[in-house]
């Protein structure tokens, strides 16, 4: 068995992979033989073999889309597509935009010139006030209508053809019926609400795809690969990366990112791989370590030995990791477009038995044919389709206020549903931020000598624990000058003279290293390393004289916000870190997560998160980095924390906080559940007056202008229904 790859131009929601699932279900028989991959508009078929295609090809084209063999070589990096067809898909996009704009000021200057020209009953459609509508702002709502429609045309036309009845067709038959029953205000209304619906959802697409490709612009493009025999003195030959082979050499400078994986078989220094890991504080990079592409080179001069070609590096899984967790989300149907594609007909067969059964028993022909007309139109679908857009745009509205930016009605929905929810620790319930916050010092020493001594030392020095002695020494006030004669100990510390005296600030290994013992302060370190904290000793010839701690402080929120999501039903809460685990766990105690899990890479993190779902159902995951990109994916809702947050975070997760504050986390859930109880009682309100005219229709007590006051009755109710998400409501601090 092999897989066989398409790309499907404009397959980027549900509506147009439905069909296409549909048709090719005859011919693989397994639902897991099919992947979409929405976000670069690509399909997957395991196949026996490759004789398949031609067979795929031409089921697909029964759906009314086209199939093209899937080819790297004319595809982007980016996203998938060739250059031709994303200056395409820009131009269309652009032209949705564009059509939509102009099919809400058509509409605005249309209400506005019926309103002068005929008054407010007429304009709103209110029978009575039978005034002809005049030839401007007919014209005007019918080209409203127009442009509102033109890019929903193509897929209500496709419903047709498949026999799949969807939301496309419904508002075309909104549109439809209000056209022919006059009701132009309605028709043009519902024609700009639905495209405004369809231009958030493309928006929505085209940012999740670019921030698919910013994952590719962590790592160089480039290596430089150093000859046999060559040290880490030689320049070495810079290689594209996809060129480079397993194996080789590759010599990293001071400050430049880590090409490829690989170990490190040369040299010493600090690492940033929190792009990768997660991790807080640069990691000590020695002999025989394993680096990540991706991360950023410390102050030292590395060499390493490549382990995994540029395709099948940990950034690269992180990528693919993104996409398969994208692509097996966008296989759900909404439960809307699941009723719709019984509501049509089932509506067309009773209006059909109304006009047929009761003559056939005796009945009038003429007078059940018009009781017939009046369930087809009270059966037109305005006030159902509008009820849901409206109560979303205004619960996404008011969640923007509130500092939030939901990506979609579906995702304004879940928070309601959760259950569990994981944190990543590093810049979610952590500061992200080394702070110094615990000093030590002899019986001959003081804490203020301690500190300047630090600051001294590491003057001139960019690692973040130096920053965070400095950061220290500043709000106490501390200014002193850089030591002289300072010399970098890579991996373990700085020494220099401070009044032509030397000292010493490292961690462990340099007090191995000068055989020095902590003394007096060796219960004292233990106990800090057991609270997670990064010890840094300072010392002089002889002497351990103190003892800093530095470790990543929780934020104040946290604590407080894990409390009331459990006040709001959320039954387990788990920490997700690439940090150690000792560091994890004093995090986790003080914050009050029911779980940690600790040291795990990005792929670990989207396994944890499999696992949740299985043990919870709908869970949600936190996070601010690149590496938590594929668990905010493989999640039933991605939080990403939006102020410090990496741009692939923000874009992969399906909601935003744009700002720090956790305590947005279980304002969202209450807010969520209100939204979804608007929407609630809006179905109901739209369906039960359905209801009963269809029971009056039948008793031969309704009349068609009943029907259409009863239609656009409902529909004002719902519209003023959901608006009222637009109020305060719940303290966002709550």
């Amino acid at each position: 068995m092999i897989w066989l790859h398409f790309r499907i131009p404009g397959m980027t929601c549900p509506n147009e992979s439905g069909p296409i699932r549909q048709q090719l279900l005859a011919i693989v028989d397994e639902d897991n033989r099919l992947r979409f991959d929405l976000l670069r508009s690509k399909l997957s078929v395991e196949m026996p073999d490759a004789e398949g295609t031609s067979t795929i090809v031409a089921a697909i084209a029964r759906t009314g889309q086209k199939a093209e063999p899937w080819s790297e070589a004319l595809n982007c990096s980016c996203c998938g597509e060739d250059a031709e067809s994303v200056q395409t898909n820009w131009f269309k996009a652009n032209a949705r935009r564009l059509l939509t704009t102009a099919s809400g000021i058509l509409l605005a200057t249309a209400f506005l010139c019926d309103l002068l020209l005929r008054g407010p009953a007429a304009a709103l459609g209110v029978h009575g006030a039978e005034l002809p509508i005049s030839p401007l702002p007919l014209t005007l709502y019918l080209l409203a209508v127009v442009t509102g429609a033109g890019f929903v045309a193509p897929r209500a036309w496709r419903s047709v053809r498949t026999f799949r009845p969807d939301m496309n067709l419904l508002m075309f038959m909104a549109v439809g019926g209000a056209v022919a029953l006059g009701e132009f205000f309605e028709a043009a209304a519902v024609s700009f609400l639905f495209a405004f619906s369809l231009l958030l959802e493309s928006w929505s697409m085209g940012r999740a795809r670019r921030a698919i490709s910013s994952l590719l612009k962590l790592a160089p493009d480039t290596a430089r690969v150093l000859e046999a025999g060559a040290s880490t003195n030689g320049e070495g030959r810079l290689l594209p990366v996809a060129e480079v082979e397993v194996g080789s050499r590759v010599l990293i400078r001071p400050g430049e990112k880590i090409p490829l994986d690989g170990r490190v078989v040369e040299g010493r220094s600090a690492v940033d791989q929190s792009p990768i890991t997660g991790e807080s504080i640069p990691v000590d990079k020695n002999r025989g370590d394993e680096t990540f592409a991706g991360s950023l080179n410390g102050d030292g001069v590395l060499e390493i030995e490549t382990t995994r070609s540029a395709g099948d590096s940990t950034l690269a899984q992180i990528l693919r990791l993104v996409e398969e967790a994208q692509s097996r989300r966008a296989q759900t149907e909404q439960w809307v477009e699941r009723f719709a594609r019984y509501y049509t007909p089932a509506m067309m067969a009773i209006a059909l038995l109304i006009a047929v059964v009761p003559p056939l028993i005796g009945g009038e022909w003429l007078r059940w044919f018009y009781q017939a007309l009046v369930i087809l139109v009270i059966a037109c679908p305005c006030a159902l389709v509008i009820s849901t857009p409206v109560s979303i745009v205004a619960g996404l509205a008011r969640a923007a206020r509130a500092g939030i930016l939901i990506k979609g009605g579906v995702f304004l929905e879940l928070p309601s549903r959760l259950r569990a929810i994981a944190f990543d620790k590093t810049g979610t319930l952590s500061a992200g931020k080394p702070r110094l916050e615990e000093i030590h010092f002899g019986e001959d020493s003081s804490r203020a000598q301690i500190l300047e001594l630090a600051a001294s030392l590491e003057a001139n020095s960019g690692h973040p624990l130096a920053r965070a002695v400095l950061d220290a020494a500043k709000a106490e006030g501390v200014s002193t000058a850089p030591a002289e004669d300072l010399q970098i100990l890579q991996g373990r510390g700085v020494c220099g003279e401070i009044a032509g005296e030397p000292y010493l600030i490292g961690n462990q290994r340099l007090l191995d290293e000068v055989r020095l013992d902590p003394g007096d302060l060796t219960d004292k370190a233990r106990e800090l390393e057991e609270n997670g904290y990064t010890l840094l000793y300072i010392a002089d010839r002889t002497t351990v004289m103190g003892i800093l701690g530095v470790r990543d402080s929780l934020r104040p929120q946290a604590s407080t916000c894990l409390t009331r999501l459990r006040e709001r039903g959320i039954e387990h809460s788990v920490i997700l870190s690439g940090d150690n685990r000792r560091v994890a766990d004093t995090l986790a105690r003080e914050c009050g997560a029911d779980e940690v899990r600790a040291e795990l890479l990005p792929a670990d993190k989207a396994s944890a998160i499999d696992e949740m779902r299985e043990r919870f159902g709908a869970c949600a995951m936190v996070g601010d980095g690149v590496n938590d990109a594929p668990a905010l994916a493989a999640a039933d809702l991605g939080i990403a924390m939006g102020a410090m947050g990496s741009d692939t975070a923000i874009e992969t997760a399906d909601i935003a906080l744009m700002t720090d504050d956790l305590l947005r986390l279980p304002w969202l859930i209450g807010h969520s559940r209100r939204v979804l109880n608007v929407i609630r009682q809006n179905i109901f309100i739209a369906l039960g007056l359905k209801v009963i005219f269809m029971v009056l229709a039948v008793m031969n007590l309704a009349t068609l202008w009943m029907a259409i006051v009863a239609d656009m009755g409902a529909s004002l109710l719902v519209i003023g229904n959901g608006l009222r998400l637009l109020g305060k409501g719940e303290s966002e601090s709550s």
